[in-house]
């Protein structure tokens, strides 16, 4: 089976990009998202639009998603009019949602059931990195379908990387949501602390970012920070998502993460005063005595 044919479900703020890159590399690209509207530039663009997800897979040779919560991952693939519906014999199921390892086993499963194959393939770069096309993939499943799609996921990645088995990759998410969730806190930490000490943060941000505390959030979203620009790269509510899936998984495997639960309980506070669509470098609000 060629791999030309792609229908990919759901084209949010990373999505869409990743789209874009496929539609680019003339690959055929058939889209279902819950709002047309908000994918008329995909449409414009070549991409053809379906009115489920069921009907989006149909013709596919490979079916990406790419949606909210672990609740939508489910109901997409096992609901009605999902992709299971409308899925055949010999396609890949990739879904590159953030989203709990278990459930990633479970879709597997019901793939092998119907003659298919799935990977879990959740991403890390956030908005920058799916328009530059230099998203990190992480990749959990069967090695040898993974072969088969890197040459697709190279289109909009650059770091892909198989991890191991069903649930591997997501379980890889959550290792780099827990290193980004305490990463965050210091980032807004140095900045407060620059600020009150009457340094140009500007100016503390081209010396750290290079050295020994350079991070990807520092070199980013700081900037971000000083600017007020706190629209969503990544959601608020899709990162405290990920925090719960992690403290669930940990607390399975009986090991304490002080780190990750006090930054949920800092990003709780931001939901709480309704910053929950803010991207997640609005945590530098909790720093800012007037805020």
């Amino acid at each position: 089976m060629s791999l030309n044919k792609i229908a990919f479900i759901g084209t949010g703020v990373m999505g869409s990009s990743v789209v874009r890159h496929l539609l680019q590399a003339n690959y055929e690209v058939t889209i279902y998202t819950r709002t047309k509207e908000k994918a008329a530039t995909l449409i414009e663009a070549g991409a053809k639009w379906s009115e489920t997800a069921s009907a989006a897979t149909e013709e596919a040779d490979i079916v990406f998603t790419m949606v909210g919560y672990p609740a939508d991952v489910e109901s997409i693939y096992l609901g009605e009019n999902g992709i299971f519906e409308g899925s055949k014999e010999g396609q890949i199921i990739v879904d590159m949602t953030t989203s709990s390892p278990a459930l990633a086993k479970k879709i597997e499963l019901e793939a092998k059931n119907r003659n298919m194959a799935s990977i879990d393939a959740p991403v890390s770069g956030g908005d920058i990195g799916a328009k530059n096309g230099t998203l990190s993939i992480m990749c959990g499943g069967d090695p040898e379908v993974f072969e088969k799609i890197s040459p697709i996921l190279s289109v909009f990645g650059k770091d892909i990387v198989y991890q191991g088995l069903a649930g591997a990759g997501q379980h890889t998410k959550m290792c780099n949501q827990i290193a980004i969730a305490t990463n965050m806190i210091g980032v807004c930490e140095a900045i407060a602390y620059a600020e009150q000490a009457g340094l140009d943060p500007k100016t503390v941000l081209k010396s750290i970012s290079s050295g020994a505390a350079g991070s990807w959030s520092l070199s980013n979203l700081g900037p971000r920070m000083l600017k007020g620009d706190f629209e969503p790269g990544f959601y608020i509510k899709h990162f405290l998502k990920d925090m719960d899936i992690a403290l669930k998984e940990a607390e399975e495997m009986k090991l304490s993460l002080p780190g990750l639960e006090l930054a949920r309980s800092m990003y709780n506070r931001l939901v709480s005063k309704g910053l929950e669509d803010k991207g997640t470098q609005a945590l530098y609000k909790s720093y800012r005595t007037a805020e």
